[in-house]
């Protein structure tokens, strides 16, 4: 018989590569927060919406998956997190929302609200999507301000309802971390799918200080993480304790997280610097990989190793685990066997990926092309 905890644990590895390819795949948001200041004419800026419009299905999908998985497997994280924290949420969702408006929109014969609108909306997608999911995650390691009650109904310490986040710097550091990586691997993925030298030069200027900057962020959250107090979960009597640098001993007690994590961490550098300074179109795949690798482990260290994944800073008794938060074995076990057709849907989005880009986009056809965006 599958055990609960094996469920419990194999439903967290889910959850946790879902969000690692979203955080990736938001290189469409980070190379639309850019279509203002990137693009040196307004045929460079339809390359730059056509390049990620072949994408933006693909993190959207991904989006829906994630948060549909988390529903599924965490309910209780589900209803704690969207019944209190709701404003960050629906300005999240919104911006999605607006996204898919635009892509579907923007170049409609006479559109109402002209062209422009919808680049807006498409700079405050990239823009204010991957800041929010940013400063969100980063709850998962500083807490948040509710409590349940014996019914598990929530109730927030605030009025503010998850935008207190914003006060914190440590979450803003990784909301601008997880904004400037998406910019990062936005100008990377144009350099590899754009057959243009202007605009591949553009990006390229560009790369340097987008990804410096992601890096002082990212550094500083890590450090800070690492000799912070964390949220430890006793198995037995089911309570929740602070514990001097938590995260720094999970990933020593879970060495083969710490692999990981250093392994992403090493795949986005080495990306980055052939790209830099050896003027390689291939950096994408290296900062790829390196992010889903490096996200994958951060995640694994906010819910394993007896670690609240949910703590609450107001209440500590009421913060989420793995244990408390998940749904039923029977619910996990139906799910699981659900999830082995997960590879097959991989093996078919990396097909659609490679039929899509099986050629660079070029000025002559954004110019012919009869479908743009």
């Amino acid at each position: 018989m599958i055990s609960y905890i094996f469920l419990q644990h194999y439903w967290w590895i889910i959850i946790s590569l879902l969000a690692s390819l979203l955080v990736f795949l938001m290189f469409v948001q980070g190379g639309q927060s850019m279509i203002f200041s990137l693009p040196k004419n307004n045929l460079h800026k339809t390359m730059i919406v056509n390049a990620m419009g072949r994408k933006w299905e693909f993190t959207f999908t991904t989006l829906v998956t994630f948060g549909g998985a988390f529903f599924a497997s965490f309910p209780l994280f589900y209803s704690t997190s969207f019944g209190g924290a709701y404003w960050v949420w629906i300005a999240i969702l919104f911006s999605f929302i607006i996204q898919a408006i635009a892509y579907e929109y923007r170049s409609k014969p006479a559109n109402l609200l002209g062209q422009k609108t919808f680049d807006i909306f498409l700079f405050l997608n990239g823009s204010l999507g991957p800041f929010l999911i940013g400063v969100a995650v980063a709850t998962f390691f500083t807490g948040a301000q509710f409590s349940l009650n014996e019914l598990n109904q929530v109730k927030w310490a605030t009025p503010w309802h998850g935008l207190e986040a914003l006060l914190n710097g440590r979450n803003l550091s990784l909301g601008l971390a997880v904004l400037f990586l998406a910019r990062t691997n936005g100008l990377l993925y144009l350099i590899n799918s754009v057959d243009d030298r202007v605009l591949a030069e553009r990006s390229g200027s560009k790369l340097l200080m987008n990804s410096v900057v992601f890096l002082v962020f990212f550094l500083f959250f890590v450090v800070t993480l690492l000799v912070s107090k964390g949220f430890a979960f006793d198995q037995v009597t089911g309570t929740v304790t602070i514990e001097k640098f938590k995260y720094l001993y999970n990933l020593l007690q879970m060495p083969q997280v710490l692999i990981i994590f250093l392994a992403g961490v090493t795949g986005v550098l080495y990306g980055l610097g052939i790209t830099i300074f050896k003027g390689s179109r291939k950096g994408i795949w290296y900062t790829g990989l390196g992010t889903v690798l490096a996200v994958f482990a951060l995640f694994l260290t906010a819910g394993f190793n007896n670690t609240a994944f949910y703590p609450s800073s107001y209440d500590l008794n009421s913060s989420l685990t793995i244990s408390n938060a998940s749904s039923s074995h029977f619910t996990l076990k139906t799910m699981m066997y659900v999830s082995l057709i997960v590879p097959f849907v991989i093996g078919y989005i990396w097909y659609a990926w490679k039929s899509i880009s099986n050629k660079r986009i070029t000025e002559d056809e954004m110019k012919t092309e009869g479908h743009i965006y």
